[in-house]
């Protein structure tokens, strides 16, 4: 059905219909640019969220926990939803909302012309109309003029008293009206013939060719609007998959959730190592009470006899003993703070082990590293060799030496963490078994012959210095004397003493006396506890055996940052 045939006469009302055509279209696009704007706002949020609540940690702090690292997944892919939610604005804002605007702006250029194709065509009918109503109405005139003219002729044609130039004149003025009217007469049928010529043109032509243009134009907007509908869900549908895959992943994050996988972890970050402390052991205070006659139940024993049999021995001291069992109880309450070492000594056992295996593999990496490089620098330097125009092979040996020299500082720090690693191995192996001896309950006697059971917070001093070298050794001092309250009993023994520095042995030592470390020249041992003014150090070998060395015999150097040893449980 065609406008130009059925709609001939409603060039206003296809106007205004045409005009709202366009204006639905551009409400259609202003929907569609509120639209991507909520999409656009809605992913930013989700970045904000996700941002919000998965902050930047260092590497130490990366979370291992299951549940953690579901959580971690599930903001990775809300992350990526939030990037599709940016890829259907996107899409949106340019083959939507872009398209319609530049269609619309189309579409009013095509309407204005075709308006004005139709105005010029109906003021072109008007202006034939005026010219054919202009000739009728001059016909008009001009037949009424010859109507009074020859009214005029006839009655002056009767009138005796008229003279015949009066009736010659009244006469000829009849005939130039008549044929002035004659005149008007062919006019007026022309321009009326070429009226409804026009006229028949106008309708039949030019009306129906615009507005058959304007009903074309009408119809490509509907159907621009239907494919911008259809683009409008095809932009959601393009990112359906991906969302679908971001949803699964969240699913799959959810199933990774593993409660026993979090307590092993759990198990495994605070696991000290340390065994449970033993039952203490029962102080008899009344062993110096003098007994009566009437007490002979109690004791058998007579005073004098228990006196050439040695007597009960030293009291300990209980305040001595308390603070001590304060020390080892930290498991339920505060924990000491430790300094921080270098070889982790502060740490429990457990915790230690797990750092110095992790520094390993950092430090084996970093040797990796160095390796390839040396190895890269070695061929570069042999191809300069054989083409000297590329090159200069000495430029490479500082760079080569600097390479030799990093791989050997890596290694030596490798061997000495591999030697920590070693020795807290052998002592968590060998825990077990000092285990079953602690239920005995035996006291440490007199002197210093434990090498494990004491501890020190001397912090006077920090680095200290043995005399020089000399010809022959320095007299040795008196057998080690520890203090009589410092082995409680074997629980104390459990765990290595913390490296506070390290010693060179200025003369070898033979290490007779029970309690004391075999030495030889020049040999670096660990210090774990200080000389408390007898003249001994206590030292330990890089394969873990420990004992007391001359004070004199060695030159000492303590870390920095150790407040002497701390012993943990």
């Amino acid at each position: 059905m065609s406008w130009g045939t059925e709609l001939w006469d409603q060039f206003e009302n296809l106007d205004r219909h045409t005009q709202w055509g366009i204006d639905f279209l551009e409400r259609y696009a202003k929907f569609v640019k509120e639209r991507l704007e909520i999409e656009q706002n809605y992913a930013k949020q989700l970045r904000n969220l996700v941002k919000k609540y998965c902050p930047k940690r260092s590497k130490d702090e990366e979370p291992r926990f299951t549940s953690c690292l579901s959580f971690y997944s599930i903001l990775n892919e809300l992350n990526d939803y939030a990037g599709q939610r940016e890829v259907v604005a996107e899409e949106m804002g340019h083959k939507v909302y872009g398209e319609l605007m530049r269609y619309s702006q189309d579409l009013k250029a095509e309407r204005k012309h075709h308006l004005q194709e139709g105005r010029k065509a109906q003021q072109y009918l008007d202006q034939c109309w005026k010219q054919m109503d202009n000739s009728k109405k001059k016909f008009e005139r001009e037949c009424k003029e010859a109507e009074k003219s020859q009214l005029s002729y006839e009655r002056l044609d009767n009138d005796i008293n008229a003279t015949k130039s009066e009736v010659e004149k009244a006469k000829s003025q009849f005939y130039l009206r008549t044929h002035m009217a004659d005149e008007s007469k062919n006019e007026y049928a022309a321009q009326l013939q070429n009226f409804n010529g026009e006229q028949w043109k106008h309708f039949n032509n030019a009306i129906p060719h615009i507005f058959k243009n304007l009903q074309d134009m009408d119809e490509r907007r509907t159907v621009k609007l239907g494919e911008t509908y259809r683009s409008f869900a095809e932009v959601e549908r393009r990112v359906v998959p991906i969302i679908s895959k971001c949803l699964e992943g969240m699913v799959s994050a959810a199933k990774a959730v593993d409660e026993r996988k979090d307590s092993v972890i759990v198990v495994e970050s605070f696991k000290s190592g340390f065994e449970p402390p033993g039952d203490f052991p029962f102080e008899d205070f009344s062993q110096n009470l003098s007994r009566t006659g009437s007490d002979g139940t109690i004791s058998s024993t007579p005073k004098g006899d228990r006196d050439k049999e040695g007597g009960p021995g030293p009291r300990p001291d209980p305040k001595h003993s308390m603070g001590k069992a304060k020390n080892k109880l930290w498991l339920f309450g505060k924990k000491p703070k430790a300094p921080s070492l270098e070889d982790f000594s502060h740490l429990p056992p457990e915790q230690r082990r797990k750092r110095l295996q992790q520094r390993i593999d950092e430090l084996s990496k970093e040797l990796q590293k160095e390796v390839d490089q040396r190895d890269a620098l070695n061929k570069m330097k042999d191809v300069y060799e054989k083409n000297p125009q590329m090159g200069d092979p000495s430029s490479l040996q500082p760079k080569i030496s600097e390479t030799m020299c990093n791989m050997e500082k890596l290694r030596s720090e490798i061997h000495k963490n591999e030697s920590w690693l070693s020795e807290v191995e052998g002592k968590q192996s060998s825990r077990g078994d000092r285990r079953h001896s602690a239920d005995n309950h035996h006291h440490t006697p007199q002197g210093r012959e434990s090498p494990e059971g004491s501890y020190t917070d001397d912090t006077n001093q920090e680095h200290q210095r043995a005399p020089p070298h000399h010809h022959s050794s320095p007299p040795q001092p008196g057998p080690p004397n520890p203090d009589a309250h410092e082995f409680d009993d074997e629980f104390d023994d459990d765990d290595p003493l913390p490296v506070i520095g390290h010693c060179k042995a200025l003369y070898s030592f033979d290490g007779q006396n029970e309690g004391t470390l075999v030495m030889a020249e020049d040999e670096v041992l660990y210090i774990i506890e200080q000389d408390k003014g007898d003249g001994w150090t206590r030292a330990r070998k890089q394969g873990g055996e420990e004992g007391y060395v001359p004070t004199s015999y060695v030159e000492i150097t303590l870390e920095k940052n150790s407040k002497g040893a701390v012993t943990y449980i």
